[in-house]
């Protein structure tokens, strides 16, 4: 077993569509999906932009006000996740700051809870 440090993971200062405020830190990888960690600052932005693949952004800490190609803002907070399908236009704000676990690739995420590892239950 290993423990990752969340905190502790080297950051990526990102400022593209307008971006403030805003890091990401490489988690993990696989055949089809990347997990990155996702830091926004308090009044931070991840500006809108298309998504490259399908999205799930699950919040961990703090406030997200996301919208997607209907420009309707929604707030989420703590176990709570969006989810973008490639090519949806999206953007993320907060007003106290925000921590998220994002998975962006080739997911299925149609039916969340169809799909258990039956192995671990």
């Amino acid at each position: 077993m290993r423990i990752i440090r969340l905190g502790a993971l080297p950051r990526q200062t990102i400022d593209n569509h307008g971006s403030k405020r805003f890091s990401v830190s490489a988690l993990g990888i696989t055949a089809d999906a990347a997990l990155v960690m996702v830091e926004l600052k308090p009044g931070g932005l991840i500006g809108a932009h298309p998504a490259v693949a399908t999205q799930l952004m699950v919040v961990l800490d703090g406030d997200a006000t996301v919208s997607g190609a209907d420009g309707e803002p929604v707030s989420i907070g703590p176990g709570q996740a969006a989810v973008w399908e490639r090519g949806e236009p999206h953007e993320t704000r907060t007003v106290d700051g925000l921590s998220a676990l994002v998975v962006e690739g080739d997911v299925d995420l149609r039916e969340p809870g169809h799909l258990v590892d039956r192995g671990d239950t």
